[in-house]
């Protein structure tokens, strides 16, 4: 069941034909345990999108399940690059129109490099950013990938 055009992200979804649900917390969330536990999922279950700044303006999104911790030797190397940064808390907001806690790979402003770390994949549910903080997207695996599309997948992390 979808709230259509509630935010840029559920439009997009919806705009794919890509069900979902919407899950909003009760209060103020404080970790990824706390997350997934009031939606009733697993640490792994909770897509985070981290968005990283490889040069003036230049930005990609990479997409990695729950606690996994992104391997930066690896990233810079799929990437070509030698330097990179996490994205600045003003940047994530320029580049996607979202604020941290709320990102997501859909909705987005204007097209961006977008890489799934091969862990997202690997639960049959997900949630991932609703453009709103407080507010997740939950859907099927199935769902995910057909929303991510031709998005480039690989072994950025380390679970």
């Amino acid at each position: 069941m979808s709230n259509s055009g509630s935010t840029s992200v559920m439009r997009a979804l919806d705009d794919l034909g890509v069900p979902y649900r919407i899950f909003t917390h009760p209060g103020p969330v404080h970790s990824l345990e706390q997350a997934a536990a009031e939606r009733g999922q697993r640490p792994e279950q909770v897509i985070r999108s981290i968005l990283f700044r490889l040069g003036e303006g230049e930005y990609v999104m990479v997409l990695v399940a729950g606690p996994g911790q992104l391997s930066w030797p690896e990233l810079r190397k799929y990437l070509g690059v030698s330097r990179m940064t996490m994205a600045s808390e003003e940047e994530v907001l320029q580049a996607t129109g979202y604020t941290r806690g709320a990102v997501s790979p859909f909705g987005l402003p204007q097209p961006m490099r977008i890489l799934a770390d091969e862990s997202i994949f690997t639960n049959a549910e997900v949630s991932i950013g609703s453009g709103v903080r407080g507010t997740t997207v939950i859907l099927s695996q199935d769902a995910l990938r057909r929303a991510l599309g031709d998005v480039e997948s690989g072994q950025f992390c380390c679970a």
